[in-house]
């Protein structure tokens, strides 16, 4: 009997230091990013960058962005941003990069059959190569685009102007971005500045599926005391219990190999961590600061290597968390003008993470350790 038992501790000692070791070489195998400061290349004819809102990489490696190059609204920060611009400075909405940073092709704007936003927001290049592109203009844009590679019209979900809440399952409200799970062809929406969702959709037809809100309950209209602002966000209480509901705007829906999805509840400064059919997992928090504005996460990645061990996370600085239990492994770009206002991101197969901001900027970070295949 008691050798029985000095085999059993001896295992459970065994056990514990084999997973204490794995999780020190989980940590030491985790990479920061450093600024790639010659990418993107000037772009040509004398184009300049709007606001960037959204980016993606396709199976190809290429990156792609969206921007906002309409008529900002008066007393903006848009309007600030692109006050020194001409018209002939504006780029497409649409632009695809090689590796090396040169301009593939630029497309995108109003066109026939289709409901171009007025603020593009989000972007998604599927494993069918179709580009996606959504909107967030308030009281505007409430729809999602397909398009081939080369910009042509294929697929619309929603409508401009017909903003559904919490409980419509054919409307969407100024959707935030999108990820195609490509085990399923489902299509998973953050619904995103207007209501407050995640929404999937079969990618080829456009039909609704199932939808869910915070720890996997129904999704749920704003507060009654919902502030007015751009985001129509609820107050946020940085002392507070976790919040029952996702605040506005959910930023991403990114679905991971292992089917897990990740969801950015941005305002309320936390990711939601669900299985695919919605049902609540975790969550992982991040500090909010003394006055709630601090740790809004407004993008996420999945580290490229097999088992996606790795998410980063992106807002004030681009944050490497451990996926299995969201630890904090690194930090990077945290320095003054190292990013502004870091607004969609996208990572490519070799660990290289492009951010888009705000501030008319789209950049490239490489990792100081590269993915294990």
């Amino acid at each position: 009997m008691k050798a029985r038992l000095g085999w059993k501790l001896v295992a459970m000692l065994w056990l514990l230091a084999y997973a204490g070791a794995a999780g020190a070489a989980g940590a030491a195998d985790a990479p920061s990013f450093t600024l790639a400061p010659s990418w993107p290349k000037p772009l040509p004819h004398k184009w300049a960058l709007g606001p960037i809102g959204g980016v993606a990489v396709d199976r190809r490696g290429h990156i792609w962005i969206s921007q906002f190059v309409g008529t900002p609204a008066k007393g903006s920060l848009a309007e600030k941003l692109m006050a020194d611009m001409t018209p002939d400075m504006k780029a497409p909405p649409i632009i695809e990069f090689d590796q090396a940073g040169n301009v593939l092709r630029a497309w995108g704007g109003p066109g026939k059959g289709y409901d171009w936003p007025r603020g593009p927001h989000g972007l998604f290049v599927d494993h069918k190569g179709f580009v996606w592109i959504g909107g967030t203009w308030p009281n505007e844009d409430a729809e999602i685009l397909k398009f081939t590679q080369d910009g042509r019209f294929v697929l619309q979900i929603g409508r401009t102007r017909e903003s559904g809440g919490a409980a419509s399952t054919d409307k969407l409200d100024r959707p935030a971005n999108f990820t195609i799970d490509p085990k399923t062809n489902e299509l998973y929406v953050a619904d995103g500045y207007g209501n407050r969702r995640v929404m999937v959709f079969d990618a080829d037809t456009g039909n609704f599926k199932r939808m869910w809100g915070a720890y996997g309950k129904p999704p749920a209209d704003p507060r009654p005391d919902a502030l007015d602002n751009y985001y129509h966000s609820d107050p946020v209480d940085p002392k507070g219990p976790p919040p029952e509901r996702f605040n506005s705007p959910v930023h991403c829906a990114v679905v991971a190999k292992d089917g897990l999805v990740y969801v950015c509840d941005r305002t309320n400064a936390r990711v939601q961590v669900f299985r695919t059919d919605g049902t609540f997992v975790r969550e992982f928090p991040f500090d909010r600061g003394p006055d709630g504005t601090k740790g809004q996460i407004t993008d996420v990645a999945l580290w490229p290597d097999a088992k996606q061990t790795y998410l980063i996370a992106g807002g004030d600085e681009i944050l490497v968390l451990r996926r299995s239990d969201g630890q904090l492994l690194s930090r990077s770009a945290g320095g003054p003008g190292e990013l502004q206002y870091l607004h969609l991101m996208a990572m490519d197969p070799e660990g290289n993470l492009y951010t888009g901001e705000v501030m008319k900027r789209v950049q490239k970070w490489v990792p100081t350790s590269r993915p294990r295949r």
